[in-house]
């Protein structure tokens, strides 16, 4: 009986929305999005690798803005110790994006 559920709650949205859902694709569907090639051509063309670059940079910020919604929690109990430690964390964040941005990394052509 579980496993029925399982699958009626995973497959019927899917099912219904196949079923319910218009599908009129016109060019500007159908266009780039984001990665800047076309989204049905071959899959071995070559492409600009700075799309990865700034999708690794993205994710390096972002992961380390994650360290700070647990420190904004206990900044309380922490004391100055935790704050500066934070501060000089925040300090070399800060840095590496200046250093990137200086090195042209964050620049799309």
């Amino acid at each position: 009986m579980f496993i029925l559920v399982g699958l009626g709650v995973g497959l019927g949205p899917l099912i219904a929305g196949k079923i319910l859902s218009p599908h009129k694709p016109d060019a500007e569907k159908n266009s780039p999005y984001e990665c800047g090639f076309e989204a049905f051509e071959d899959a071995r063309m070559k492409f600009d690798v700075r799309y990865y670059l700034v999708a690794i940079l993205f994710i390096l910020f972002d992961l380390e803005i994650a360290f700070l919604f647990p420190w904004a929690v206990v900044i309380q109990d922490i004391g100055s110790a935790g704050f500066w430690a934070m501060m000089v964390f925040l300090f070399v964040l800060v840095v590496g994006f200046i250093f990137e941005w200086m090195k042209g990394a964050l620049e799309w052509d």
